[in-house]
């Protein structure tokens, strides 16, 4: 079995053969229902014949479609865009025996274009396409006549004729490029999505395993204590006996690097309230804390807006939190020049967070697009070998906005200014804003005492 990039199947792989078989008995129903409604009712006159052989065409394939292949089948890429034509070449049969372009149902030859547009690769959409166009021009000017019930042929004017085909080729045109275009959004907010949700809950385990360590120190701090405690005596008593007092050392050497390894993994600390909430100073701190060793200086300010308390608010100490401004932390460390500065700041309503660098700034071709997945920007002097940047400030902006954040992109200064006139903080700025209410704690700094058990 072959193995897709990220777990995706290829495009073709969405369509289901039962969708599609469930779609042509629709379709059939609908060529008979008005095939015999004019032939019996409006009394037109139509090679009866040719047209139900057409549709039983549509049956028996039908029908060899659902007894071959079970119906759960996904269908290749080429295996959609055979039937797709299939479906229209026998569309196109019956608007030639009915008319032409004076058949209204000519309209339902757009419906594979809108299929492949939605599910299936461009080469197939353009392929599907440019059949449908070819095959709209062919019963444009090859049709058999409809006869009518006074015996009279049905004839539209040429000008007529002229722009119903040509506004059925930019139909098919528009239509596809429409349905593409929408339908890739939509499918690049729904990964972009699911990448932040896969983000999340890495961040979440990471944190739960953090507690657990440290729990584990915690609990294992007392039996670790009193093995030091018991070799150091032994060590005391078995000073005659040489061998039996290194093994003693041992064993409290062990003691104490079990100690040191429990200690570093925990630096999380236990899942209790002190865990949970935490200064914001301390918050901020610890979701630069991966980027603090990269070689960029990393700047902390904490002060109290204009008219704002001078004690620093203390916060919840989420997940989302910690992960959306460890990715704005990141894009800032990656395209700094040396420095990253980040400014905590309150009032009474309100809680900010400004992060800023010293490099370039963001691109005027995106600055309007930030927050959107998967947005491109050109190659930078810096990193040329980085493409984008729009999925970690889509999954940073996400989860913030979760946590009741509202975020500014803009930048520092001109970013017409040659490097060497920038000064200080000239790069790009985001600033995250919060009610004060949305991270605070409802129960105070710590909230109810718990009890002991």
């Amino acid at each position: 079995m072959t193995s897709h990039p990220k777990g995706l199947l290829p495009r073709g792989d969405w369509l289901r053969l039962r969708t599609l078989i469930t779609l042509r008995w629709m379709t059939i129903a609908g060529q008979l229902a008005a095939i015999t409604y004019a032939y019996r009712v409006l009394d037109v006159h139509l090679p009866i014949s040719l047209c139900y052989l057409a549709v039983v065409a549509a049956i028996c394939a039908n029908l060899a479609s659902a007894f071959a292949f079970p119906g759960n089948r996904r269908l290749t890429e080429t295996e959609a865009m055979l039937t797709l034509i299939f479906d229209m070449v026998q569309l196109t049969v019956l608007i030639y025996l009915t008319g032409g372009l004076s058949n209204p149902f000519v309209l339902l030859i757009l419906a594979p274009v809108v299929i492949s547009a939605s599910a299936l690769g461009l080469a197939t959409t353009i392929a599907i396409a440019v059949c449908a166009a070819v095959l709209v021009s062919f019963v444009t000017v090859y049709h058999l006549p409809m006869e009518l019930s006074d015996g009279s042929l049905l004839v539209t004017p040429q000008l007529f004729t002229f722009g119903f085909w040509l506004s059925m080729v930019i139909g098919i045109g528009f239509t596809s490029v429409y349905a593409r275009q929408v339908s890739t959004e939509i499918r690049s907010t729904s990964n972009a999505l699911l990448a932040t949700q896969m983000a999340l809950a890495r961040e979440q385990k990471l944190t739960d395993l953090g507690g657990v360590v440290a729990a584990a120190a915690h609990e294992l701090g007392t039996p670790l204590a009193t093995i030091k405690l018991v070799s150091a005596e032994l060590m005391e008593e078995l000073k005659d006996h040489p061998d039996l007092a290194e093994d003693a050392a041992l064993i409290r050497d062990q003691a104490n690097r079990c100690r040191d390894i429990l200690q570093s993994m925990g630096r999380a600390g236990k899942d209790d309230p002190h865990m949970r909430q935490a200064p914001l100073s301390a918050l901020l701190r610890d979701a630069a804390e991966p980027h603090l060793a990269r070689g960029k200086a990393v700047e902390f300010t904490f002060l109290p807006l204009e008219d704002g308390d001078e004690r620093m608010p203390t916060v919840l100490r989420s997940a989302e939190l910690i992960h959306g401004l460890r990715n704005l932390i990141q894009n800032a460390v990656d395209f700094s020049r040396s420095t990253v500065w980040i400014d905590g700041c309150w009032d009474d309503e309100t809680i900010l967070v400004r992060i800023v660098d010293d490099g370039s700034g963001f691109s005027s071709q995106i600055i309007g697009r930030i927050g959107e997945p998967f947005v491109r920007s050109r190659r930078t002097e810096t990193r040329p070998e980085y493409e984008g940047m729009g999925l970690g400030l889509f999954i940073a902006k996400t989860l913030l906005e979760r946590t009741g954040a509202r975020l500014r992109f803009a930048n520092a200064a001109d970013p017409f200014l040659d490097p060497q006139e920038r000064l200080g903080r000239s790069g790009a700025v985001v600033e995250v804003i919060w009610p004060r209410d949305a991270l605070e704690p409802e129960d105070g700094p710590l909230g109810d005492n718990l009890p002991f058990g």
